[in-house]
Order: C-alpha cells, then sequence, then structure tokens
C-alpha cells in the first residue's frame, strides 16, 4: 500500500539531526537506502550521521566512497546523544539491529522505520512501511519527491545499486514498469549500471570463487526435487580464504535448477550458530518460515537463525520447509 508521506514531512521538518542505522550484514539495499536518505536529508539542511551495527562488507564498499557510515564497535559513547531522529532503514526487526538495538531502545530520540518488509517487531516507531515496494531504495525516492529534493548523482549511485540488487537486478516479482521508471530516473540523475554491476559482479575473490564451488558441490534436493539446500562450515572460509561477507546470494545459485521452488542455505558464524537464508519461486511464505527461527523477510527472500549441532539445526530447517512443500 502506497506510503502517505505528509507525516514524515512534518517530522522532518520539525527535526534537526538524524542518526539512520540499518540491519547487521548489511547488503545493497541496506546500505544505498541509509546513504541515499542521508543525502535527501542534508539537501533539506539536516544533519546526519550513519552508524551501523556491523561495518560495511569490503566488497560492498565501493558503495560508500566518502566512508561516511560508521560502525558501532569502532565508537564510544551514544551515538544517539544530541539527535532528535532515530531513523531504521531497511529493517524493523530487533534482532536484525545487533548491538544497535540496545542503543534504539534506550535512546529518548523520535524513533522512524522506513522499510519494505512484511515482517518486523513493535520498535515504538512511527512505520512508514510499504510490503509491496521492490526495495527501500524506491521507498528513499518517494521521500526526495515527497521533500521536492532533486536527485543527484551521490543519492543516485547507491540507490540504483539498492533497487537493482534487491529486484535480482529487474527479475525478480517485485520489479514492476514503476521499478524500471526508477532505474531510468536514478540513471539520469548519475548512476551508472554496467560500474555498479562490475564492481558487485566483476570483482571475484578466488576464495569467493572457491567457496561457492564448496556449495554447489552440497547441493541436494528432495521433495521431487522442489526443495534445493546446501551450506558453509567455519572451517570452509579458513580453507578457502573467503570471508563471511562472500556468502551474500549463493542460496540463489539452489535456486537455479530446474523444477526447484524453493532453497535453503546454512551459513555457520560462529560454532553452532547458523545463518539461514530462505528462497522461494512459488506460493510458500518464506517469512513465515523464518519467523519461526527469529527471523524474517519477504515472501520470496527471507533470512532467520538457528543454534545447535549441524545435523539438528539442518533437520530442523528442512522440516519447516518440507511441510510447507508437501
Amino acid at each position: 500500500m502506497a506510503i502517505d508521506w505528509s507525516q514524515f514531512i512534518e517530522l522532518v521538518q520539525q527535526n534537526q539531526s538524524f542518526l539512520l542505522t540499518t540491519h547487521i550484514r548489511p547488503d545493497c539495499d541496506a546500505l544505498g537506502s541509509v546513504l541515499g536518505m542521508a543525502e535527501v536529508l542534508e539537501a533539506v539542511g539536516k544533519q546526519v550521521r550513519i552508524v551501523n551495527g556491523h561495518p560495511t562488507p569490503p566488497n560492498l564498499a565501493f558503495i560508500d566512497p566518502g566512508n561516511r557510515i560508521e560502525a558501532l564497535e569502532d565508537l564510544e559513547g551514544d551515538p544517539t546523544a544530541d539527535v532528535d531522529v532515530v531513523m531504521v532503514l531497511d529493517t524493523s526487526a530487533w534482532v536484525q539491529l545487533g548491538g544497535m538495538a540496545d542503543v534504539i531502545r534506550a535512546t529518548s530520540a523520535v524513533r522512524v522505520i522506513v522499510d519494505h518488509h512484511k515482517s518486523g517487531d513493535d520498535l515504538s516507531a512511527i512505520e512508514f512501511k510499504d510490503v509491496s515496494a521492490e526495495a527501500t531504495g524506491a521507498l528513499v525516492v518517494e521521500v526526495a519527491d515527497a521533500l521536492g529534493v532533486p536527485l543527484n548523482a551521490a543519492m543516485a549511485s547507491p540507490l540504483f545499486a539498492a533497487i537493482a540488487t534487491d529486484t535480482g537486478w529487474f527479475r525478480f516479482p517485485a520489479t514492476s514498469s514503476r521499478t524500471y521508471e526508477l532505474a531510468s530516473r536514478l540513471t539520469t540523475a548519475g548512476a551508472s549500471p554496467a560500474e555498479i554491476y562490475g564492481r558487485l559482479y566483476e570483482q571475484e575473490t578466488l576464495g569467493r570463487l572457491q567457496l561457492r564451488g564448496v556449495v554447489l558441490s552440497r547441493v541436494a534436493t528432495e521433495c521431487d526435487g522442489a526443495l534445493a539446500h546446501t551450506y558453509i562450515r567455519l572451517a570452509d572460509f579458513q580453507q578457502t580464504g573467503a570471508l563471511p561477507s562472500d556468502t551474500e546470494d549463493l542460496v540463489n545459485l539452489a535456486l537455479t535448477i530446474q523444477g526447484t521452488q524453493a532453497a535453503v542455505i546454512l551459513v555457520e558464524q560462529q560454532e553452532d550458530v547458523y545463518k539461514v537464508s530462505f528462497r522461494s519461486r512459488c506460493e510458500l511464505d518464506c517469512s513465515e518460515v523464518a519467523g519461526e527461527f527469529q527471523g524474517g523477510g519477504h515472501q520470496a527472500a527471507a533470512g532467520g537463525s538457528v543454534e545447535g549441532p549441524f545435523e539438528e539445526s539442518l533437520g530442523r530447517v528442512l522440516d519447516a520447509m518440507r511441510s510447507r512443500l508437501a
């Protein structure tokens, strides 16, 4: 449902200083949205700071050429001190905020959420959420329009990256004619699709390529081929030299198998603690499944976490998927 931005405009007009943040393990939509929103707010004379619970992954550092995104772990003191508004973008789940969750719980600043995910928690915030939006980056473009801020190159590049990646480069079902119109506007404003694509997908490390081989070698299918699954263990990072951020989008490889309707990957983050990514191209609601594992997201893509011995954790996740594909 389309957002009425009138209350957002009032909040911007009534406040001067803003702290922006997004989810841990940030992707391009998360990073592009906070960077784009910062530029929009600064264009109307506001003071803006960006602090995330996790550092920017090295492979996505290009999206922030000014190195303006700070990591909470590098700071001393309360980053919300003397801040009027704390704005959370691209999530509304406490667990996805990492260390920033405690910071936000303790703040006396106004809390605002700008998001397009179906699931979420009560953050005691003013919500601007549109689950039909293709990306949070698209909502930031709406904010710029509502505030009468012209798009410029500093906004366009991160916001194009946000929208392009969250739509799988315009191939996911959420892509519409509006998506292409946004892409056109952002390209006209200065975004370079070829450069962004190259920085994202044509700068592979040997470690990530080898990790991809490990993931592919472990792909298994069941439910008559409708479900594909794979996994990554801690030892795999050591053996390949890959980074945890190199796991982004690897689950999608399993979804490319002919006849597969859903895919899952477990990624071990610390001993017996696994990040789980769910994908679907059928009626199976990934956000519903992820909700059973302290997570959430969209119908077609969601994430959660599970703890316990590997075989037990894998079994729990697969049982949740099997019951929905039966």
